[in-house]
């Protein structure tokens, strides 16, 4: 069976989910494919933290490496403000709460990377205040007393992961776009000024089901699962994927309202409106392999013993309150990165209509990402200069087949 709509969006997260409502809101006719559930997989499986200034990961290689990623500063600026409003906008909660996010120092050393990456951050606009120990611990008491200084960045904060994206959802279909889950692209090719999408869905009794889809604009938001789709289309969309740890503990009453981050270690944790803390900020989990020694995106990522120890003794290391909280659960969530750090994003140079985003932080950057790519799609400007994050910029093209 073959169906026509104006748009297809491969991937049901949050950005996938956002593509949809902004299209659809716009007046496109929009098909929704998801290859499991909708919110199953990075969207739904992170800490929900909405980071605008540079994580650790951006400034743990030195300063050049962190001037590179400060490239994606515009999207990080877009996203604060689109986040802001996104309630208002869809009618109904998405969890937002921004009180403000902290990254410590414990050092000298760590304090001169603050300084460092503070002036390189209000050079592209973003508000950050360099706080001593005494201010930082006036603003924040649960800190230790080994922080010596933090950088401030009052936009900061979180947003709801078990509500955003599927609120997103929702609004699409308010707006008229259809939502197919259990529906894997099996092939993306062109046929004159149409592509064609052919998927497989396994119903309730176990039946595979073939279908089609065309459409002149392709959105590819399927995260860990970009490249896949870019060697259907023979292009070479190069991410790394990333099996990254993250723990809760049992529900206390609120103590930090702050997002924390650290400049000398991974570690970004945050309390939940429950009470729950959730800890994580990038130590690694495993990543099977598959018989060609890829990583097998469709098997359940290993805990690391190390990771979740190295984790946990940052968290308490900075939160000595956390120390006698038990921990609920322990989880992997995956996320794609690039090679220079910045995001795939735009239309994907010699395949018109073919759109991409992610890499980077894809959570706090859907709602600019959607933005950006339903401008280009309905043939106007973008608020933001794409070019730094071009999808063919590391090389690759093949032909199309």
């Amino acid at each position: 069976m073959s169906h026509v709509v104006d748009s297809i969006v491969v991937g049901g997260g949050l950005l996938g989910s956002a593509l949809a409502w902004l299209l659809a809101k716009d007046g496109a006719s929009v098909v929704l494919l998801e290859r499991d559930q909708l919110n199953q997989h990075a969207s739904g499986q992170n800490a929900g933290s909405l980071h605008f200034q540079l994580e650790y990961r951006m400034v743990e290689h030195g300063l050049e490496s962190a001037r590179q990623a400060a490239e994606a500063m515009p999207l990080h600026l877009e996203a604060a403000a689109l986040w802001e409003q996104l309630g208002t906008e869809l009618g109904e909660s998405v969890g937002l709460e921004q009180n403000g996010g902290l990254m410590l120092a414990e050092t000298t050393e760590q304090a001169a990377v603050l300084e460092r990456k503070a002036e390189l951050e209000r050079s592209w606009g973003l508000d950050v205040q360099l706080l001593d120990g005494n201010e930082v611990r006036a603003i924040a008491p649960y800190l230790s007393d080994s922080v010596v200084a933090a950088e401030y960045c009052p936009i900061e904060g979180k947003a709801d992961t078990r509500r955003a994206g599927p609120a997103l959802a929702r609004g699409a279909v308010r707006h008229g776009a259809q939502v197919r889950t259990r529906t894997e692209v099996t092939a993306i090719r062109r046929d004159g000024a149409f592509w064609r999408v052919r998927t497989e869905s396994t119903g309730a009794n176990g039946r595979v089901e073939k279908e089609e889809f065309r459409a002149s604009t392709v959105m590819l938001a399927g995260g860990v699962w970009t490249s896949q789709l870019g060697s259907m289309l023979g292009v070479s969309l190069a991410t790394i994927p990333l099996a990254l740890t993250m723990s809760v503990t049992a529900k206390t009453p609120k103590f930090i309202p702050h997002l924390v981050q650290h400049a000398g270690t991974r570690l970004s944790l945050k309390q939940s409106n429950d009470g729950n803390v959730l800890i994580g900020g990038g130590w690694p989990a495993r990543l099977p392999l598959n018989a060609a020694m890829e990583p097998d995106l469709a098997a359940r990522p290993e805990l690391i013993t190390e990771s979740v120890i190295g984790n946990a003794a940052a968290a308490i290391g900075v939160v000595p309150a956390l120390a006698p909280l038990p921990v609920l659960r322990t989880w992997v969530g995956t996320t794609t990165v690039t090679p220079d750090q910045l995001p795939l994003a735009g239309e994907v140079p010699g395949l018109p209509g073919i759109y991409v985003a992610t890499g980077g932080s894809a959570f706090t950057l859907g709602p600019s990402f959607a933005r950006a790519l339903t401008d280009l799609a309905h043939g106007r400007g973008t608020s933001i200069d794409m070019a730094p994050y071009q999808p063919l910029r590391f090389g690759g093209t093949n032909n199309v087949a």
